[in-house]
């Protein structure tokens, strides 16, 4: 590929050993093949009616006072929020004074100590290529419009800087996405044409580019470009193989912000190796069960790589007492009860997004700047 950079090693080097095949030269086809997709899957049987689950106990006053304590100067930075997609289906909301439809709005953010949040960007799967990308657009679009119509609850964020200053003046930071790795319509341009919009995270999943076995050329080229970009390698739906190989190359840290199954032992060690972030959602049957899936993390890839997701507005279903933005505190000091170091809470909640933050803009200030290329890049998305 034209642009492609000239200090980056050589892909077979960088995997090592790892099964499957590797990237067959610096500067790959801009074509992607992939064996053909199944034409159809067989519908899935209705769904049981899930048991009421009890409400939990509330924690002790002083664990949740300490808790409340600790997000005033600690918040929470969100991993990932639905909120964009819950507002194109609703006709009429009101985020500032409390909207009951949705599980964010802006007293709520403030109750839970939440002073960051992705917003995610992701678009019905059934939209591909052109549609894919209009949809993104209309999305990001709605996010900078509420931001700027709420100056009192929300704040922008392009950068860990952004995040601290949101953060400083009581407003939540709104950082742009992910975007799900199908809307690049099949070029890098799209890329930095999102970049220059703001977005910052971007999933590989989904794409003709990440295979089950690992990345295709063109994958890597995304992942290339993206370091230099500082937009964040997102691997939340790709195989433990894809995972294993992008972390090997990825000159930035990388995060996992709303994977739909607990994460291998064997890639969070290699994501500590990276740097990077596992974040874990509140959708754990519990909230003693979330509570156990983050001590989980924290012991095996290290306290610097997990981070919180309230996976809020998907429509996934949240543990009792973790129903909305609000209940973050509960969650924090059920690990406070659990003999969590305060150093460790201050690097789930705020700390280790912002150092991933901080290490992305940093790759992307170092690395070698790209030969000019073609206006277009194009990817077989």
């Amino acid at each position: 590929m034209a642009d492609l950079q000239q200090d980056d090693p050589d892909p077979a080097v960088a995997v090592g050993d790892l099964d499957g095949p590797a990237p067959p030269s610096r500067e790959p086809s801009s074509e992607l093949s992939e064996p053909d997709l199944p034409e159809s899957e067989p519908p899935e049987p209705e769904p049981a009616e899930p048991p009421e689950q009890p409400e939990p106990p509330e924690p002790a006053a002083e664990s949740l006072e300490r808790a409340r304590e600790l997000l005033a100067t600690h918040p929470i930075a969100d991993g990932r929020s639905g909120l964009a997609g819950a507002l194109r289906d609703i006709s009429s909301y009101d985020i500032e004074q409390g909207e009951g439809l949705l599980e964010t709005d802006i007293p709520r953010l403030r109750v839970g100590g939440v002073g960051a949040q992705f917003w995610s960007l992701h678009v019905p799967p059934e939209l591909t290529g052109d549609r894919a990308v209009t949809a993104t657009l209309e999305q990001l679009d709605l996010v900078r419009t509420l931001v700027a119509e709420c100056p009192e609850g929300f704040r922008l964020a392009l950068s860990a800087d952004d995040m601290a200053d949101a953060r400083n003046c009581g407003r939540t930071a709104a950082l742009l996405g992910p975007v799900s790795g199908p809307a690049l319509g099949g070029s890098l341009a799209t890329l930095r044409a999102y970049h220059a919009l703001g977005v910052r995270s971007l999933t590989l999943a989904g794409t003709r580019w990440t295979q089950r076995t690992g990345l295709t050329s063109a994958g890597w080229e995304v992942v290339r470009e993206m370091n230099r970009l500082g937009v964040l390698v997102d691997l939340s739906g790709c195989t433990p193989e894809t995972m294993c190989r992008t972390l090997a190359v990825a000159k930035a840290p990388v995060v996992i912000s709303h994977h739909p199954e607990e994460v291998p032992d064997d890639v969070l060690q290699r994501l500590r190796a990276n740097g990077g972030v596992c974040m874990v959602a509140c959708t754990a049957a519990t909230l003693r069960e979330a509570a156990d899936r983050l001590t989980h993390v924290r012991d095996t890839a290290g306290p610097q790589s997990v981070a919180l997701t309230g996976a809020y507005d998907t429509g996934t279903p949240h543990a009792p007492g973790l129903g909305d933005v609000s209940c973050f505190p509960r969650l924090i000091a059920e690990l406070l009860d659990r003999g969590w170091p305060e150093a460790d809470i201050e690097a789930l909640t705020w700390g280790n997004v912002s150092r991933v933050l901080r290490a992305a803009e940093f790759t992307a200030r170092s690395t070698k700047p790209r030969r000019s290329g073609p206006v277009l890049t194009p990817l077989d998305a």
